[in-house]
């Protein structure tokens, strides 16, 4: 195997024309370049370097090897230069994918942070539901998913098996019910989800849904759904022209919600976990490891310690 050691040797040979003079080019001993040399020939199979008296000069496969040496070494002498920019965050790019109710709050904010501190940091962002972006993060086509639990429903029932990932808690958003405001139970302190039981609904995401059947089916009835949307700007207009009752998060209320739409908390109250997601390799890249420090701080938590990249001895 021809490693770059090896070629830069062959280099400094054809530059310098001697073992002394690359020994002392490269900061080598001139014993240190002969063993070098020797050790290359054996892994190539071939003379690399005719030696006659105290001079020496390349075989035409030593040729062949200074000469590529010289696109070799400068490809990795670039690698080094852009991987070093990116290991200091000033080069770098991470890949966000968040669902649309934090799209609209909480991820713009992590994002002007994350912008302010690292303006050569290039963000990819796409909006997707956790069940998407999960699996997106898995096949390797993102590096950080802002995703969602409701109490009782761990992200397991997202994705059945998350054991290789890492998820750093973010925030508790409660869900509370929305109604427009003139409803007849509008002024109420709270409200228990068996006195909506005949109400038409506006249901959201999938998962959202599935929520409210939960939660409906806890109270002891089946809830009619009228009206399906994941747009939460949608359902906020269904429930203010009257036409149902949804619920709603406070992610969503607290940027958009319409003076004639009332949200009650629910009784008993309901919430659903804010998850930052990525993967243990992938927490160790600077540029992810602040993007989740950036959602942290946006979200009002402490930033998870910085996790020191593996050596190759412990891979």
């Amino acid at each position: 195997m021809i490693d770059a050691a090896g070629l830069r040797v062959m280099k400094a040979i054809a530059d310098a024309g001697s073992f002394t003079g690359a020994a002392n080019a490269l900061g080598f001993t001139q014993p240190a370049i002969s063993q070098m040399v020797r050790r290359l020939e054996q892994r190539t199979g071939t003379i690399l370097v005719e030696r006659y008296g105290r001079q020496v000069r390349l075989t035409e496969a030593g040729e062949v090897l200074a000469r590529h040496a010289v696109g070799v070494l400068a490809a990795l002498d670039a690698a080094e230069e852009e991987i070093t920019a990116i290991a200091g965050l000033r080069a770098g790019r991470v890949r966000l994918m968040a669902f649309p109710s934090s799209s609209a709050t909480l991820v713009p904010k992590a994002l002007a942070i994350l912008k302010e501190r690292h303006p050569d940091v290039t963000i990819h962002f796409t909006e997707a539901e956790p069940p998407e972006s999960l699996a997106a993060l898995r096949a390797g086509d993102c590096d950080v998913a802002v995703a969602f639990a409701y109490e009782g429903m761990d992200l397991g029932e997202i994705e059945e098996d998350l054991s290789a990932l890492v998820t750093h808690k973010l925030l508790d958003d409660e869900v509370r019910l929305a109604v427009p405001k003139d409803h007849p139970l509008a002024q109420q302190g709270s409200a228990h989800m068996s006195d909506f039981s005949s109400e038409e609904w506006i249901a959201g995401c999938p998962r959202c849904r599935g929520h409210l059947l939960s939660l409906a089916g806890h109270a002891g009835f089946a809830p009619n759904v009228a009206f399906e949307t994941e747009d939460y700007v949608a359902v906020l207009g269904l429930v203010r022209a009257g036409l149902g009752v949804a619920l709603v998060p406070d992610l969503i209320l607290g940027a958009a919600k319409p003076d004639d739409v009332v949200a009650l908390p629910l009784e008993p109250a309901s919430r659903r976990q804010i998850l930052a997601v990525t993967t243990p390799d992938l927490q160790r890249v600077p540029a992810v490891h602040a993007a989740i420090n950036a959602l942290c701080e946006a979200a009002g938590v402490p930033a998870p310690p910085a996790v020191e990249a593996k050596s190759p001895a412990a891979v």
